[in-house]
Parts: structure tokens; C-alpha cells; sequence
């Protein structure tokens, strides 16, 4: 690695090449990447906002500077110090130019040209380096021109395997992918359906980057994959289907007939409604029968209350299928009226949605539905 006149950095890299793209492992001296990362991280220490995958995933990400300056700043002056892992950045191609001929990677030697994807507490350690410079180099993985989702990816996958990324996060991740994945609709469909006046669901699910509110009782994660199971088997492989036919305009995913048809009963709407619109009336009128026929239970958040919680929202959609596939209309939108017409035949009271008859967890949960299914008739 080499400084020409503190204009550009070159480091020798190696160039690999994996499914998400391209990427450049080097080597870079310790001073110079603090000084192409600083605002960076600087705007990790001041919590100033205005970093795009924090704003991209709806979270807070600061550095915690005690652990930088008690910890890592005093590592980084022993005797023995060592960084063994790489230091993940992402570098738009306006300030850095792979050379195949020569395998350099020039970077320009400039504040604020690299986004630090994992890494950051290392480097603000070296704020507190007392040895001088080219006596510590680090190693580091470069991503050239990476997309936001991908980036996000990325930093969800790390730091998911490092500090348990909520399951919520990792669903926010798919709010602006490109492509269309169940993880994306899902995603639309919650945020929809919380943000919109008069909804059943109203306020009432933990989005994350929104201001925590006391009519929050469900989680995204929870919603969507309580949602998913309906439209996929392998979400994974649907998000990668369409990516990889994002350009193809006609590409669509096969129908599921027979057996799957019952169990994935959403999914043919899924891959035909690219707006999401209908699976999202089917869900707001089938909760809307439910926040008619049970009003203080599903709207009024008490501890006690176990209908718009997670023990009750999971029992509900189980029910959901069941209450779908008894119209027998696959792929059309069941009214409000229509779903109404199986909560006149439930029983169970307001009061009966306490945490004494149904515990908390999947026990409470089974007892609701086979409650639900038993009065039911279904």
C-alpha cells in the first residue's frame, strides 16, 4: 500500500468474486483509514443521523466511545495487538479505480469517501494509536458502487450473528429492494395497514424507526411472518427468483395448485397482484370482522389483554386460513360482511381475552384456536 502525494491511496488487492458481486481485500495503514472513514464514524459518535443504511433500516446505531477509548484504545498500544478479521467498507467508483493490470485498488485520499459496514469500533480505537505511522495496518474488504439493500444486507447479516438484529430489522431490510420478495410484501403490507386511519390495525404494530407508542402491541417481525406462511415456502428462494428476473419483464413465479393451494392459499394472489392491494383488503377485512365483534378487546391495550397481542394475533391468523378457504372463492377478496358471518358464530366474550385462560406463548395460542375453530364450525 502506497500514498501518492496524499491524493489517492493504492492498495494491492486481491479481487473475489461471490454471488452479490465483486469485492477487494487489502491492506490499508491504520492512519489512512481513519481519515477516509472519519466522518463516518464521527457521525456515529454524535448521533448526528444522516447515515443511509441507518436511515435505510429505521434504526439508531451508535458507537459506544467508552468502549473505543477504554477498550480498543488501549488494545491497540500493546505489545501484542492484533485485528485478524476485515474491516467491511462500501466506496462509491466516483472515488475509487480498480487497476486489473496492476491489482490496485485507488482510492482517493479523502474525508468521508467510505461507508464503514462493519468495523467501526476498531477504527475510532485508533484515535488513541500512540505508535507512529505504517507500524499498524488492518485488513480490509471493499465493495465498489454496492446498493443500499445490498450494503444493508450485509450489515444485518454481521451484526444479526454478533448482537441478535432484531427479526424486525431484518424485515425492514426489504422496504426499498428493487425487486419484489414475500419478505417486501409482507413489509408494505404492515407499514399499510399500521399507517392508515381507520385500519384494524391502526398503530397497533412496533415499526421500527417510529417513535415508541402505548397502542403498539404487535411486532412487525411477527406480523409478516405470521403473513409469509401463507404466501411462500421458501422466501429465500422467492427473493432470489426475482432478482435475479428483475430486468425480465414477464417473469413470474409458478401458480400452486391442489394441496399447496390450500396451505399457500395466498400465494397465486401474491405473484399476480404485484401492488399488494389485494392480499392487504383481505387481511383488513378480516380483522375489521374481528375488531367489530370483540371492539374493547382488540383496540384497549391492557396487561391483561391478550387479543391484540402476539398470543392473540398469532391464534387469529391460524384461524385466518380457515375462515379464507371456508368461502371456497380461491383468489378473491372476502368481504367484511362475509368473515363477520363466522364471528356471529364465536361465543367467547370481551373478558374471556385474559392471560389466566389463555397463557402468554404458543399453549395460550393453540387453546384460542381450537376455541376459535371449535365455536366456529370450521
Amino acid at each position: 500500500m502506497s500514498t501518492i502525494d496524499k491524493q489517492y491511496i493504492d492498495v494491492k488487492c486481491i479481487k473475489a468474486t461471490q454471488p452479490i458481486g465483486p469485492m477487494f481485500i487489502g491492506v490499508i495503514d491504520s492512519e489512512d483509514l481513519e481519515k477516509i472513514t472519519y466522518a463516518d464514524v464521527r457521525r456515529l459518535i454524535e448521533d448526528s443521523g444522516n447515515r443511509e443504511i441507518e436511515d435505510y433500516i429505521g434504526i439508531q446505531r451508535k458507537l459506544d466511545t467508552k468502549r473505543a477509548k477504554n477498550e480498543i484504545g488501549k488494545y491497540v498500544n500493546l505489545v501484542d495487538a492484533t485485528f485478524p478479521n476485515s474491516i467491511i467498507l462500501s466506496i462509491s467508483s466516483e472515488n475509487a479505480q480498480y487497476i486489473e493490470s496492476e491489482g490496485i485498488l485507488r482510492i482517493l485520499y479523502k474525508d468521508d469517501i467510505a461507508k464503514v459496514l462493519d468495523g467501526q469500533h476498531r477504527i475510532a480505537g485508533f484515535e488513541y494509536y500512540n505508535n507512529q505511522r505504517g507500524t499498524f495496518e488492518l485488513i480490509v474488504t471493499i465493495y465498489i458502487d454496492m446498493e443500499l439493500e445490498d450494503q444493508a444486507i450485509v450489515f444485518a447479516t454481521i451484526n444479526k450473528e454478533q448482537r441478535n438484529v432484531s427479526g424486525s430489522l431484518v424485515t425492514d431490510l426489504f422496504a426499498f429492494a428493487e425487486s419484489r420478495s414475500p419478505q417486501k410484501t409482507g413489509h408494505n403490507i404492515a407499514r399499510a395497514l399500521n399507517n392508515k386511519e381507520n385500519s384494524p390495525f391502526y398503530n397497533k404494530i412496533k415499526i421500527l424507526g417510529n417513535a415508541d407508542s402505548s397502542s403498539e402491541t404487535i411486532t412487525q417481525s411477527t406480523f409478516v411472518e405470521s403473513l409469509l406462511k401463507y404466501i411462500t415456502k421458501d422466501k429465500q428462494l422467492d427473493r432470489d427468483f426475482y432478482r435475479r428476473n428483475k430486468n425480465k419483464k414477464n417473469a413470474k413465479l409458478d401458480y400452486v395448485d391442489s394441496k399447496d393451494a390450500e396451505r399457500l392459499f395466498l400465494r397465486n394472489i401474491f405473484i399476480d397482484d404485484e401492488s399488494d392491494i389485494k392480499i392487504a383488503q383481505i387481511l383488513w377485512n378480516y380483522f375489521w370482522a374481528v375488531q367489530h365483534k370483540w371492539p374493547t378487546a382488540w383496540n384497549e391495550v391492557a396487561n391483561n389483554n391478550i387479543l391484540n397481542k402476539s398470543t392473540g394475533f398469532i391464534a387469529l391468523m391460524r384461524f385466518f386460513k380457515l375462515a379464507y378457504l371456508s368461502f371456497n372463492k380461491p383468489n378473491e377478496i372476502i368481504t367484511k360482511e362475509e368473515f363477520k358471518s363466522i364471528f356471529d358464530l364465536i361465543t367467547l366474550e370481551e373478558e374471556d381475552f385474559n392471560r389466566q385462560k389463555y397463557v402468554p406463548g404458543g399453549i395460550g395460542q393453540s387453546a384460542l384456536y381450537n376455541d376459535l375453530k371449535e365455536q366456529s364450525g370450521l
